[in-house]
């Protein structure tokens, strides 16, 4: 457990084993494309691959956990691990080195991408049903689809929202074109549908060789792998409250669900599906209550975030099987399939290093892939004991956790001949506003207990798992509405479009918003509402406005001004539409929203006084800066923050130590009478306690606006303050 100061050290030695694993390891797959699907509560990089590898992003090991983000509106929800995609046949003649291999595996993932050699792109292209809405912060663009919604173009005939479409070839020969579709709706936008292909070309090369004849490839099995580690929130790269093994999955559990297994209270809809959650950690000491358990990851303080219980890992990740073909002749979805659900150590043989020509480790991974369904789960095996202590018999280790993984097959694929896998990936559980009552009623111990049933109870941990465990019927309802879309043709109740533009500009005394028409062409219109943040983008959001069909304002309108900001504050919005309620057919009669992800801002608006205009009239705020005052100052987004009020619209402000040391200096050029300084020099030092002063210089003539012939200031006029900071 951490506890206090985080283990630097031991965190170095981690991250230097990993960087020199990584010298072998991720050496071929440096120069691949990314691009995010984030229009959703659930967001994800995808690489043009055509699979996810282990800090595949930026190859950067602080990314261990990187990717399949829920509720993506906050920070450090980050869910994913690695991930792999192996391909695997049987009597293979290898065209590249002369020789025929009893199994040969191609791999992409979970800590390989040969793009070269064996998974080579060839397409990676991204699709919109409508372009993103224009956001603006003070004439800059201020929103994440701005800058991760990067279209190849817009096609109207979609019937998802997105579309993202991968080629690749493989070094066996098999084509896989990997399409992703994801929504906006509310209903449906915690989870991604993926649509596998799997074609026998015979292009075995980057340069498009073909394989002549083209072979009939027998005994075909794709596995997918899947290592999930909620959250990133609880661990090491988050905020450093849980062991530090957590970040990689060390106590993650997996459970299964497949038609296989007899029990159909937990299963009743005979889905085929696998899911995750945080399992208990055997260095995760809960200090209270006494007898405590880290069932949904509850905050127990670190030296970066005070306790209060918070549930940062209540997440539960998976994938449901959607579809898969027979055969390449029967098209017809097959129930049996996936035939295969290994489970295995993440850190096992097989998962590192992969090669495609090594003949014993191609026979051992493809005996794993087609190991069948496990008689018991992992979770079952795991039960109630330490996840990470786990380990299937004496002679094994368990060093970093389990991976889940489905297998489809075998398939005999002749020349032409292909195959169709889809599957949905998805994350629910507790709300964010339930995370936080749950877990803080359980760290205070506040009676009594009310479970989700209904029925009390006197013990902490079953008020708290009880509720977290929900998360189990959460997942199966996403998979079930997936399943409805997979089989409905893609075609769920549409949601209201978002304004086309929306700015934000910030101004003396208020921000003003300001928005397009273009929403109200939708036929079931019913208004706007307009979201604030305070201090940060991914945080809470209040409502602060509406108009429209029921609200207090039924006359539509397309501004609005908030005048309750105060100087020195960030403030990000974002804008909504909302239909007229006779769309939703999930909740009858109750309105749906725009996503949130359309319009919301990532850049902060705040109030901008006019100049002063007099150097006397120069103020410093706070002044003394004290460190256990921060709460009360400029709020959680500018904890280190001090303000320049009422100062000349264009000068330059040079701060001083009390012995005269010049430490930093800022050119304020925005003609406004306010400037923020966040208390480092100009090296990203922060300073210390002590005396500091601050020169200001006007850099040009000002005249008063009143009287032009008056100057307020003159080029070269100067003054100081001191000012004091206490840390």
């Amino acid at each position: 457990m951490m506890k206090g100061k985080p283990n630097y050290k031991k965190i170095l030695i981690m991250m230097v084993v990993a960087v020199l694993l990584s010298l072998t390891v991720w050496q071929t797959a440096t120069s691949d494309e990314i691009k995010w699907i984030g229009i959703g509560m659930l967001h994800n990089w995808f690489s043009s691959g055509g699979c996810e590898m282990e800090v595949g992003r930026r190859h950067l090991v602080a990314d261990q956990q990187d990717g399949l983000i829920w509720p993506a509106l906050f920070e450090y929800q980050d869910i994913q691990a690695a991930k792999g995609l192996w391909i695997g046949t049987k009597d293979f003649f290898d065209p590249i080195v002369g020789k025929t291999f009893d199994y040969k595996v191609v791999h992409l993932g979970p800590r390989v991408f040969d793009e070269n050699n064996e998974f080579m792109p060839q397409k990676f292209e991204y699709y919109g049903k409508e372009p993103h809405p224009i956001v603006t912060v003070d004439g800059t663009l201020a929103s994440q689809t701005v800058y991760r919604d990067e279209l190849t173009d817009v096609d109207p005939t979609l019937k998802a929202d997105r579309l993202l479409i991968t080629e690749v070839n493989t070094s066996i020969g098999i084509t896989m074109t990997r399409k992703i579709y994801a929504f906006s709706q509310q209903y449906h936008d915690n989870y991604f549908i993926f649509e596998f292909t799997f074609k026998n070309t015979g292009i075995y090369k980057k340069s498009g060789q073909v394989m002549n004849p083209i072979p009939t490839l027998k005994d075909v099995v794709i596995m997918f792998q899947f290592r999930y580690a909620p959250t990133r929130y609880v661990s090491v790269y988050g905020y450093q409250y849980a062991p530090q093994s957590a970040a990689w999955g060390h106590n993650t559990v997996n459970d299964i669900l497949h038609p296989f297994y007899s029990d159909h209270v937990k299963n009743p809809h005979n889905l085929r599906a696998i899911y995750s959650w945080h399992g208990k950690h055997s260095k995760y000491t809960i200090p209270n209550p006494p007898g405590g358990d880290n069932y949904g990851g509850p905050n127990i303080g670190s030296s970066i975030l005070a306790a209060d219980g918070f549930l940062g890992a209540a997440q539960f990740p998976g994938v449901v099987v959607l579809h898969a073909d027979k055969s390449t002749t029967d098209h017809n979805d097959d129930t049996n399939q996936p035939f295969s659900c290994p489970f295995f150590s993440s850190d096992a043989d097989i998962t590192q290093p992969n090669d495609q020509f090594n003949a014993n480790k191609m026979q051992k991974e493809y005996q794993t892939m087609i190991s069948g369904i496990p008689l018991t789960t992992h979770a079952d095996r795991v039960g109630d004991n330490y996840a990470d202590a786990w380990v299937p018999s004496a002679a094994e280790t368990n060093p970093g956790g389990f991976s889940q993984a489905i297998s489809f097959g075998p398939y005999t694929i002749g020349p032409n001949e292909e195959i169709t896998i889809v599957f949905a990936e998805g994350v629910a559980g507790l709300s964010r506003a339930e995370c936080k009552r749950i877990g803080n009623q359980w760290w205070k111990q506040i009676t009594p207990y009310v479970k989700p049933d209904g029925s009390t109870t006197t013990v902490g941990n079953d008020f708290k798992n009880a509720w977290v465990f929900t998360g189990k019927d959460s997942i199966k309802q996403t998979f079930m509405r997936a399943l409805n879309t997979w089989n409905n043709g893609l075609v769920i109740d549409p949601p209201p479009p978002p304004p086309s533009s929306f700015e934000v500009n910030s101004g003396g005394d208020r921000i003003t918003l300001n928005w397009s028409n273009s929403a109200e062409s939708y036929a079931h219109f019913g208004g706007y509402r307009v979201y604030r943040a305070i201090h940060k983008a991914d945080t809470t959001f209040d409502l602060i406005f509406e108009c429209g069909q029921g609200t207090a304002n039924p006359t539509i309108v397309h501004t609005y001004e908030d005048r309750t900001p105060m100087r020195g504050f960030d403030y990000y919005y974002y804008i909504t539409t909302f239909d007229d309620g006779t769309v939703n057919t999930i909740q009858l009669g109750k309105r749906m929203e725009s996503s949130l992800f359309w319009t919301r801002t990532t850049e902060p608006a705040y109030l901008r006084r006019p100049a002063g205009t007099a150097l006397d009239q120069i103020r410093i705020v706070p002044n003394p800066y004290q460190i256990k005052s921060i709460d009360y100052q400029f709020g959680e987004s500018a904890p280190d923050r001090i303000m320049f009020f009422n100062i000349p619209p264009k000068c330059l402000i040079k701060i001083f130590t009390e012995s005269g040391e010049l430490i930093n200096t800022i050119k304020h050029t925005n003609s406004s009478g306010d400037e923020a300084w966040n208390l480092v020099t100009s090296s990203r030092q922060v300073v210390v306690s002590g005396l500091y002063i601050a020169y200001f210089e006007v850099l040009e003539d000002y005249a008063d606006p009143n009287d032009p012939t008056h100057l307020l200031f003159k080029k070269g006029e100067s003054t100081y303050q001191k000012f004091i900071v206490i840390r």
